[in-house]
């Protein structure tokens, strides 16, 4: 059976891993955080104007958060790599033939002869020294390594997108059963993600939903009680 041209060229889902991490990670969070707080605070509100601006800060402190916390973690990755680059590349101005050595027998340990383990090191060595280290002894690749301002926009973008959703629950939806509906359109707003996820992935669609619905029931459930248990009406 022949393979359609097209699919050679189709990039890997694990291309997308960075970006479409941050992404899930930030909507996800929009969606849950916003909608948890909006239900803790209806549960102890007779008034809508809490509640939006409860969900309002929310969702602002969440996505600068998010945006800062991604860029500040994707850094500290990066800074750790670059460091084992420097490092890499003063061991090969140092020591080459040991280094060499060492390429030779990551490629026997992958199933290599050792004369072609040494065959292919010498020549990865002489046409990309420290490109061939680096992928192949520390690991890292374009794929791997993420790119921190992409990160943290990723992240804070789709925490802004996903926190609207719930946002405009609590703009238009009748006080009385406010609770109710952010709970079900929370639901749905992140079977929906999970799903659109998981399809980007290729991964399981079912599971990847099942999964993300039953952790946001149990995060606004518990939000909810908070609400309740101390029942102060905020008016």
């Amino acid at each position: 059976m022949s393979v359609p041209h097209d699919d050679y060229l189709a990039p890997h889902y694990v291309q997308r891993s960075n970006w479409l991490r941050a992404a899930v990670l930030g909507a996800n969070d929009g969606i849950l955080s916003t909608s948890s707080l909006a239900i803790g605070v209806a549960a102890a509100s007779i008034t809508r104007e809490p509640v939006v601006l409860a969900s309002l800060a929310g969702l602002v402190a969440g996505a600068l958060s998010m945006a800062a916390g991604e860029y500040v973690s994707v850094s500290s990755q990066t800074d750790v790599e670059s460091a084992d680059i420097e490092r890499e590349k003063d061991e090969l101005k140092r020591m080459p033939e040991l280094e060499l050595q060492r390429l030779a027998t990551i490629y026997e340990k992958r199933g290599l002869k050792k004369e072609t383990a040494a065959l292919v090191a010498k020549e990865l060595t002489e046409h990309d020294a420290l490109g061939a280290h680096v992928r192949d002894e520390l690991g890292l690749n374009e794929i791997s390594q993420a790119n921190p301002i992409q990160a943290a926009l990723a992240s804070g973008a789709s925490f802004t997108f996903g926190g609207l959703l719930p946002m405009l629950v609590t703009l238009f939806w009748p006080l009385q059963t406010m609770e109710y509906a952010l709970y079900a359109f929370a639901l749905i707003f992140l079977g929906v993600l999970g799903g659109i996820a998981a399809k980007t992935g290729g991964s399981g669609v079912l599971k990847a939903v099942l999964r993300i619905t039953f952790w946001g029931t149990v995060a606004m459930g518990l939000t909810a009680a908070v609400g309740y248990v101390f029942g102060v009406k905020v008016g």
